[in-house]
């Protein structure tokens, strides 16, 4: 496979469309090769099946206009950080050769997010290191950048993604299963996912915005600083 500009990697499915959603489509729009990785098929989940949460997944990659999608099957609600799990991470990295990574911010309320953001910053680092898993080559990532699901603190970077917000809209509408209202005899149980919560999602990305006079923004962080020739 050639190399992918940007990988996305999230816990569960739609965990990387609420974060960075926006940001994927602007991307992709212009031209860059972007792809996902879930690491779990969210079966824990109360509503929808694995099966459910793969077709809508594929909907939603659809939209965004994505080069690749993964999902490493690791156990939801078992995110150790084993070898094995670290392993697979690492393996992902390097078949996809990415220039830059995402992760879900560290300190997030959900914890599969933090452990998934703590597997991937390991596997970042390992991916780089030629006598690990030696039977693969390995690979340096630029930049690691850290985008929020739930909680959103210490913002340094933000994407004007106002122009594309629509398609944020769209990828998350294809989550049926999670954020759709709850019907009377559907079988589906009432959760804080299907209590307007995409529209407190897109509250959070136009407050991030007005602060730079934009319509919408998706906010980030990361811990190594990027490098500039010049402002």
């Amino acid at each position: 496979m050639n190399g992918l500009d940007m990988l996305c990697l999230g816990a569960h499915p739609d965990d990387v469309e609420i974060g960075m959603g926006g940001t994927i489509a602007k991307h992709a729009a212009a031209g860059l090769r972007i792809g996902i990785c879930d690491l779990t098929r969210a079966e824990m989940s109360s509503n929808g099946t694995p099966e459910c949460r793969e077709a809508e997944a594929a909907e939603a990659s659809a939209v965004l206009g994505l080069a690749y999608r993964s999902c490493l099957a690791l156990p939801d609600r078992g995110l150790t950080g084993s070898a094995e799990q670290l392993e697979a991470v690492v393996r992902e990295i390097r078949a996809c050769r990415p220039r830059v990574v995402f992760a879900p911010y560290w300190d997030d309320r959900h914890p599969d997010h933090n452990s998934c953001s703590r597997i991937v910053e390991e596997a970042v680092f390992n991916a780089k290191l030629r006598r690990y898993l030696p039977d693969a080559p390995p690979v340096q990532v630029e930049q690691l950048v850290f985008y929020y699901i739930n909680d959103v603190k210490d913002v340094g970077l933000m994407v004007d993604v106002s122009g594309c917000y629509e398609r944020k809209r769209n990828a998350l509408a294809t989550y049926r299963s999670q954020f759709e209202p709850v019907a009377e005899g559907s079988g589906r149980v009432a959760t804080p996912l299907n209590q307007r919560y995409i529209e407190n999602v897109e509250a959070r990305d136009r407050l991030l915005g007005a602060s730079r006079q934009w319509t919408y923004a998706e906010g980030f962080i990361v811990k190594r600083p990027f490098a500039v020739e010049q402002f």
